[in-house]
């Protein structure tokens, strides 16, 4: 799909702060949020704003939990981070231990030399946009 284009330009600004080779891939993951959500959720279903700094992106129909991509504590590493409250970590944790490495209950952390797998990440970001929706089904 084409690269999606910024309506706010204080998350392009963000964007536009780190620095070149981890802009890419950030902007990679933002790309893979947006195809994602379009093809799951539908087209213009998703919100990309500043959430704590850093972009976060959330359906209009709260039927997700929000996502956030940004740098992570190691140099160089960067996130997809997730709600620490929800189970998604220690569901995808549990499914496929060895697909990401996990912070906690909050991230799915990847280095500069990672090649981390589309359809994981797809995979993850779609429980993501669905994860209220899947678990009031549960109830």
């Amino acid at each position: 799909m084409a690269q999606h284009e910024f309506e706010d330009l204080a998350v392009a600004a963000v964007f536009k702060s780190y620095p070149a080779d981890m802009r890419a891939r950030l902007l990679a993951l933002r790309q893979l949020v947006f195809d994602t959500a379009a093809t799951v959720i539908g087209p213009d279903s998703l919100v990309e704003t500043l959430k704590w700094g850093t972009p976060s992106y959330h359906t209009r129909a709260k039927s997700g939990t929000p996502i956030h991509l940004g740098p992570a504590r190691e140099a160089g590493e960067y996130g997809l981070f997730v709600h620490c409250q929800t189970s998604l970590i220690d569901e995808f944790r549990e499914e496929r231990p060895a697909a990401f490495r996990y912070s906690g209950t909050r991230a799915l952390l990847f280095g500069p030399d990672d090649v981390p797998k589309k359809k994981h990440i797809k995979d993850f970001i779609t429980a993501a946009l669905t994860y209220h929706q899947r678990k009031n089904r549960v109830r």
